[in-house]
């Protein structure tokens, strides 16, 4: 039987002699180290082991338990491989990129777009080499160099509390935590998350589901998304209870729902899927909506029959008004209407978004600032691009005002505003200017909530006094549109 494209391509690649790398030594300091390839550190931490080039999703079940993941670009059905993984690397991405965003959800080290900083990894590792990554700085070494790794070994494993006497003041700002794995519910729920702010659906769909809505309607097995779905949204508001649970419905881009099983017969091949069928223009879509109703019904079956009342959900990517009111009409007809026990929020992540704000508020509780997305459509700067990754910056005096400008409106009209970007994971900065406009959460990576709790506690205390003394900040931008 002739051997798959993909498996030839990597067994040449496994075959190929490399003379920058041995690859089969230990490697006592890092001076010594011979460096194989650079990228842009976009989930810290250090790892060392055996490469594993795959470069199609198709091999992925060849991928196993503790081997660094390396290919051109992640998307959700990469996600099995990616929780064997002991690091990943990309040729392709920036910081808000599919591999980027997961890994450091999952806490894994990952460096992205390699190929934008000299050498594509997957031209200089080849299967088997076994290399160091060291994610904080953006470098993969030869060897096994220890005296990066041997650190590692004592470091706090996620999730992991550091004894019993660490202190948290209280704030009016909440921090949220953002998840995607129900697997991982249980060990994050020991960290001082004030709930979940951003529970991705597309997690559940690529590592149970595995095949398309509507490919499994008509097999006529409808109920595996309903049961599916609500066992995995069910085991994170549980683990959570009665701390509330944001659950995002499905935001797959068509390329993406395309790679699950029977996937080809119901998705467009859209050039530009980032700004395609996605989001809240599927839910009443006539091709779509059937499958959209098996969300509400999984959503209903854990806060009725599994009684976890603190389940809320957010609606992404509403381009206009009209679409908040088609998507919500739908789900009141199903049984989920707006309560004081259930929230329903969406993602502000477009700028009409923002612009309408005042008009969209009728129709939902709160918004969730998706500055990902936001930043990319207020920039003109594709987010998953390596080439313009330093063009891309969520701290952008356009994104701030664009954010100031949003919770004033939404505050208006009594509504929250919350943000689930990588920013303020990344930039304390950011996060103090986010107190400054007043938001009312802030959702963040697993890793960065008992840090984040501790500067926004700072950041509060700071303006009390400022306002008591009469100092206040000197801050000479005008976030005023």
């Amino acid at each position: 039987m002739q051997a798959r494209p993909e498996t030839v391509w990597s067994q040449k690649n496994k075959n190929k002699k490399n003379s920058s790398s041995t690859g089969d030594e230990n490697v006592g300091n890092v001076t010594d180290a011979k460096v194989l390839v650079r990228g842009l550190a976009a989930s810290p931490g250090v790892a060392s082991g055996k490469v594993h080039v795959i470069a199609d999703p198709k091999n992925i079940d060849e991928f196993k338990e503790g081997e660094v993941l390396v290919t051109t670009m992640t998307s959700p059905d990469w996600v099995p491989a990616m929780k064997k993984a002991k690091a990943i690397i990309t040729n392709n991405g920036g910081m808000t990129c599919h591999a980027a965003i997961v890994s450091r959800e999952m806490q894994i080290p990952c460096i992205v777009g390699t190929t934008s900083r000299g050498a594509a990894a997957m031209d200089v590792l080849h299967t088997g080499d076994t290399i160091t990554v060291d994610a904080k700085n953006g470098i993969v070494y030869d060897g096994n160099v220890e005296s990066i790794v041997a650190p590692a070994k004592k470091a706090i494993q996620p999730g992991e509390i550091a004894g019993n006497a660490e202190y948290f003041a209280p704030t009016a700002t909440q921090v949220m935590m953002n998840l995607g794995d129900p697997d991982l519910a249980d060990k994050y729920s020991k960290l001082p998350a004030d709930g979940i702010g951003l529970m991705r659906e597309e997690f559940i769909w690529t590592s149970y589901i595995h095949e398309h809505p509507l490919y499994l309607i008509d097999q006529g097995h409808p109920e595996k998304v309903v049961n599916m779905l609500a066992e995995g949204i069910s085991k994170v508001a549980r683990a959570m209870a009665p701390r509330p649970v944001v659950l995002r419905f499905s935001d797959f881009k068509s390329s993406e729902y395309r790679n699950l099983k029977g996937g080809d017969k119901y998705e467009p091949h859209e050039s530009a899927d980032l700004l395609g069928w996605r989001g809240a223009s599927r839910y009443y879509d006539p091709k779509y909506i059937n499958a959209f109703k098996l969300e509400l019904k999984a959503v209903k079956k854990v806060r009725n029959e599994f009684g976890l009342k603190n389940l809320n959900v957010m609606i992404p990517f509403i381009r206009t008004v009209p679409e908040a009111k088609k998507v919500t009409d739908i789900m009141t007809a199903a049984g989920l209407v707006r309560s004081p026990d259930f929230k329903v929020y969406m993602m502000a992540e477009i700028p009409s978004n923002i612009i309408l704000a005042d008009q969209f508020n009728q129709f939902i509780d709160g918004y969730s600032i998706g500055s990902n997305d936001l930043t990319m459509l207020l920039l003109g700067c594709d987010r998953n691009n390596d080439t313009v990754a330093e063009l891309f910056d969520e701290r952008n005096l356009a994104v701030k005002r664009a954010i100031t400008h949003l919770i004033k409106m939404a505050h208006k009209d009594g509504k929250t505003v919350s943000i689930c970007g990588q920013t303020p994971s990344e930039y304390p900065d950011f996060t103090e200017f986010l107190v400054q406009q007043g938001i009312d959460y802030v959702s963040v990576n697993p890793d960065m909530v008992k840090e984040t709790k501790h500067n926004i506690a700072h950041f509060e205390q700071r303006i009390i006094l400022d306002n008591a003394t009469g100092r206040g900040r000197q801050d000479p931008t005008n976030y005023e549109w």
